[in-house]
């Protein structure tokens, strides 16, 4: 242990299946390895330890811990909050005043910036603290790491709902013989182009997949959807939220943006629905599944979990060897048979950095996805986790938020 003090651990944006996982590494490896120190939790990421709302990790039932690795959503809670100058100062003042040495912050790529803007602040103003990124997104889009955990749990959802949903489609006469899946996916398309796991045969959903790495032709789209039609009489389309057109404008986007200035994107699959029902007079639905393709623990990707799990550990192990403004990062092994182990990047090369799909992973007409992307996918969704049941539904654990609240007000 190459500093003597206690450690803190948060998470910040949208919560995946696994999140918790990669917090119950944390804790579990702090409290084996951590000498006796404390671990404190951030409720709500950095703006709820802004506030002062902390609590001692330690005095939670160990059962509500391991209990974090098959619970979904942010068991710590989250938030979306941009820090500044002077939220920086703060912090720090927390951190001196609670003796916290070891910072771990688990999130995407904003969180990642936040990570990067505390291990600086704290360099800068000679505070020693080990400051670890933990990788977490659903969107896949961190640089520097192979895959990100909560992508093959989301994955396995997306390629779940178009299997089960594209035997819906083929299998009932109706009117509607267009199925539009939108996907989350802002500026890269990972979990869109999951779609394309589900299918087997010529015949089998997806049919067409758009990804926000190209742009989006609108007249080609139809042709490909008439296409398709013409020759199966129905139509199974996953399409990315973030579509934009040839002037990098998103096709549905709100007025509305983030703390990060992101522009709050909504709609495009009820656009692309409205565009086929009025140009080629087929009937089409929309299926939108929002946050349910983040939040399906019931059926999350055991390897995601399990590298969810190992990310936070290792964390805590390269925190106690001395390393410090890095993010943990996941490097896959060649060959055929999957394999893949821990590494490190610097966190200065993936705060605010996106990492897209590789162009040459999308086929010539930019409607669907080459062999790679699938070789590349399909080990990531591989098993399941076993899930505590109780009156037939998840039996998922809260943590206590009040129990070992730190006494500790606000820095003005």
């Amino acid at each position: 242990m190459t500093l003597a003090g206690n450690a803190l651990v948060a998470q910040s944006g949208g919560p995946t299946a696994v999140i918790n996982n990669s917090i119950c590494g944390v804790i579990q490896e702090w409290q084996k390895n951590g000498n006796g120190y404390k671990i404190y939790g951030g409720i709500s990421g950095i703006k709820g330890i802004l506030a002062g709302d902390m609590i001692d990790l330690g005095l939670q039932d160990p059962s509500i811990i391991n209990g974090l690795r098959y619970t979904p959503g942010a068991g710590l809670w989250s938030c979306r909050y941009k820090v500044s100058e002077n939220d920086q100062e703060k912090l720090l003042d927390i951190c001196k005043k609670l003796n916290i040495r070891y910072f771990f912050y688990n999130g995407g790529n904003d969180s990642m910036d936040t990570a990067h803007k505390t291990w600086l602040a704290a360099s800068y103003a000679g505070y020693e603290m080990q400051v670890i990124g933990i990788p977490k997104t659903v969107d896949n889009d961190l640089p520097f790491t192979d895959h990100c955990p909560g992508y093959g749990s989301a994955a396995k959802y997306i390629a779940t709902t178009v299997l089960e949903t594209g035997y819906d489609l083929q299998s009932v006469s109706t009117k509607n013989k267009v199925t539009i899946l939108e996907a989350m996916g802002r500026n890269a398309g990972w979990l869109t182009a999951a779609g394309a796991l589900a299918k087997r045969t010529a015949e089998e959903a997806p049919h067409l997949i758009y990804l926000p790495e190209v742009a989006f032709d609108i007249d080609a789209f139809l042709q490909d959807v008439q296409k398709v039609y013409d020759c199966l009489g129905y139509v199974y389309v996953v399409a990315s939220e973030g579509l934009v057109d040839k002037n990098g404008e998103y096709i549905a986007a709100g007025s509305s943006k983030d703390a990060f200035g992101h522009a709050q994107l909504s709609g495009v699959g009820e656009k692309l629905k409205q565009i086929i029902e009025e140009k080629l007079q087929i009937k089409a639905r929309c299926n939108i599944l929002g946050t349910a393709q983040r939040s399906a623990m019931h059926f999350a990707s055991l390897r995601d979990a399990q590298e969810a799990y190992t990310s936070g550990m290792q964390a805590v192990k390269y925190a106690l060897e001395g390393k410090s403004g890095i993010m943990v990062s996941l490097e896959r092994a060649e060959g055929k048979i999957y394999s893949c182990q821990t590494g490190e990047v610097p966190l200065e090369k993936v705060a605010n950095v996106e990492k897209k799909i590789p162009l040459s992973w999308i086929n010539e007409e930019h409607n669907y996805v080459t062999d790679e992307f699938i070789q590349y996918a399909q080990p990531l969704i591989e098993g399941e986790v076993a899930i505590p049941m109780k009156n037939g539904l998840p039996n998922y654990i809260t943590i206590d938020r009040d129990l070992g609240k730190v006494t500790l007000n606000p820095v003005e």
